[in-house]
């Protein structure tokens, strides 16, 4: 829906106006007479997917799903009627990637009524003799020209295309024209993170790159499962942001054995260094992944790093794809913010405020380095929902008493995966019982919220003090860093270790600068063509990077700068007649103590004979210290 209004937009932007507003703020469920005003967003209904679920349905989408490459948008029709011979299709998405010079690419998604229908599809693919290459069979395909159409008229699709170039973000422009026509801030957070979250086509491709992962390994290892975290499935992701995957070779390896099977597999002894095992592992995957799987290239694998990581970049999907092993503390962490983001509604339209801000004034970057992540971001935004008087979000200890007197309603399996995990992950990250247990009573708005943030960071000490989610409230902090926030899986470590001082710094200044922002470009107390709200504070004025070199002095001083600078010829001028004696006085005796030291070391005295006395080495007047004076010989 968003992609369509946006498709209207570009060509009547004089019509931008509350009422198209109200159609991004009212939500998709039919009530559509509800002012966005009116719209309840305290907190969500009892009745939400969980992580596991949310998982669960994507993956099957990606099962029944194949990916055809396409000349453009008007062969939906032909495709559509070629394609219906396999099964029944039950959505298209259409998406564009900008090529080099060939012109740009055309993709369309289509999800049939049924796995079997899919892979119908797939297996009625041959391979092109005119595209020499590795002949690997896959969901990505592209449609060939056939035959021509006859000219009797074909009926249309049943089912039209959802979306047209669905995975292009909204122009700069565009969004700014969007929140400059809302009502209050309330509705521009709201409208902000409508348009410019991960919309489910975008959903739907990654978990296509998931399944190429899988299907590309589990012929040698059946029980293979890549599982995807971070932005893509916690529900924080934005249109373009890359994915990442955690390849599991043997999801099964923690269950038991069947002691009654006699017949036993052979296996490859490991390295017992476990670290070397998944350098050389993911090595061997990157050259899979290069030499074999289409639509894969630029792969660069990281092996050196803390984490050992493989990225590469997917041509077909134009994503950006980071690959790791053994790293499931990332899988739990993604459960953990979609937890906080099913308790509240307001929780994720914040935290996108909150991100957008950050990356608009410079304080985060996309390459590693001392700035603060969006990640971090996100746990300080959790953590003022948590010490609010009337909390937003519980502690994690809360959320672990609540789920203890709340036993799961189902007893359901549930899928774990790697060993020695973190137990207090399964008390109550798996239990559904858990996304209805905690409604919050703060009724405050997305406005207030988001001034509240900025005023309580301006004044927190980040000196003494840090920042704990498990406790929802602050320790002392355990070392010198910058910043500290404990990680709430591995409580020794620090998620903001990477933040430095100066970014410490700027952090806070930019804090207080959003707070004069907010309050002077208010929409009540501003022109009517001026920018207020949240376009004054992500405007094209805040992309100037402030540093605090800007506001503090060097600390090291030259001792020649304290006096000034005065030409050797100038005449010395006294303002007391007697200091300019005194000064005198001094530069006179000063002068005839030098007279005498220079008459004192001068040749020797002439004797009668007309020889010349030896010098010996005599004390020097008043010091008693004796010089040593050279002896000349005849």
């Amino acid at each position: 829906m968003l992609h369509i209004y946006r498709t209207t937009a570009r060509s009547k932007r004089a019509l931008i106006g509350y009422g198209h507003i109200r159609q991004i703020l009212v939500p998709p469920t039919g009530r559509q007479q509800r002012s966005p005003l009116c719209w309840p967003i305290r907190h969500c209904s009892a009745n939400v997917r969980t992580f596991d679920t949310m998982l669960s349905t994507r993956r099957a989408e990606a099962r029944k799903s194949i990916l055809v490459q396409v000349s453009s948008e008007r062969s939906y029709n032909e495709l559509y009627h070629y394609c219906s011979q396999f099964g029944t299709i039950q959505s298209s998405h259409h998406y564009r990637v900008d090529g080099d010079g060939d012109g740009d690419c055309h993709y369309i998604l289509l999800e049939f009524g049924s796995s079997a229908e899919a892979d119908a599809a797939m297996q009625s693919g041959v391979f092109s003799t005119e595209r020499p290459g590795v002949r690997a069979r896959s969901i990505f395909l592209w449609f060939r020209t056939g035959p021509k159409p006859k000219l009797i008229a074909q009926e249309e699709p049943k089912r039209s295309l959802a979306l047209i170039d669905g995975t292009q973000p909204i122009q700069e422009a565009e969004l700014n024209g969007l929140l400059t026509a809302a009502e209050s801030i309330d509705d521009q957070v709201t409208v902000l993170h409508r348009v410019t979250k991960l919309n489910d086509l975008g959903k739907r491709l990654r978990f296509l790159a998931v399944r190429q992962l899988e299907s590309s390994l589990q012929g040698m290892f059946p029980q293979a499962v890549a599982h995807p975290f971070g932005s893509s499935v916690n529900g924080y992701g934005r249109m373009g942001c890359d994915l990442d995957v955690i390849m599991d070779l043997d999801s099964r390896s923690g269950e038991p054995p069947d002691r009654t099977s006699r017949l036993v597999y052979h296996t490859k002894a490991t390295n017992p260094n476990e670290r070397t095992q998944v350098q050389r592992q993911l090595e061997s995957i990157g050259d899979v992944l290069q030499l074999f799987l289409p639509g894969v290239n630029s792969v660069r694998r990281i092996l050196k790093a803390r984490v050992p990581i493989v990225k590469y970049h997917h041509e077909h999907l134009d994503l950006e794809i980071d690959l790791t092993m053994n790293n499931t503390a990332g899988v739990y962490m993604s459960e953990l913010l979609y937890l906080f983001g099913q308790l509240d509604a307001r929780v994720r339209p914040l935290t996108f405020c909150v991100r957008r801000w950050a990356q608009s004034v410079g304080l985060t970057n996309q390459t590693p380095g001392y700035w603060i992540t969006n990640f971090s971001l996100t746990m300080l935004v959790m953590y003022f929902l948590q010490q609010l008087a009337r909390p937003v979000l519980p502690s994690i200890n809360r959320l672990i008493q609540l789920s203890a007197s709340c036993p799961p309603q189902s007893s359901a399996p549930v899928t774990r995966f790697g060993e020695g995990e973190t137990e207090w992950a399964y008390t109550f990250l798996k239990n559904p019982s858990i996304y209805g247990s905690f409604r919050s009573e703060n009724e405050a708005t997305l406005e207030q919220l988001l001034v509240q943030f900025f005023e309580f960071y301006s004044q927190f000490d980040f000196s003494q003090r840090a920042i704990s989610l498990n406790l929802g409230s602050t320790i002392l902090k355990p070392d010198h860093s910058p910043m500290y926030i404990v990680n709430p899986l591995e409580t020794v470590l620090n998620v903001s270790k990477n933040v430095n001082l100066e970014e410490t710094e700027l952090f806070r200044m930019q804090v207080r600068n959003a707070v004069w922002l907010l309050q002077a470009h208010g929409k009540e107390t501003g022109a009517p063509t001026e920018p207020w709200g949240l376009v004054s504070l992500f405007g094209p004025k805040q992309q100037e990077r402030i540093t605090p070199q800007m506001f503090f002095t060097k600390r090291l001083l030259n001792v020649k700068d304290i006096f000034d600078e005065v030409p050797a010829d100038a005449p010395t001028q006294y303002r007391n007649p007697a200091v300019k004696s005194q000064v005198a006085a001094i530069q006179r005796a000063t002068k005839a103590e030098l007279h005498k030291l220079g008459a004192g070391g001068g040749g020797g005295s002439s004797n009668r004979t007309g020889g010349v006395e030896p010098r010996t080495s005599s004390p020097m007047e008043g010091t008693g210290v004796k010089l040593k004076r050279n002896t000349k010989r005849r």
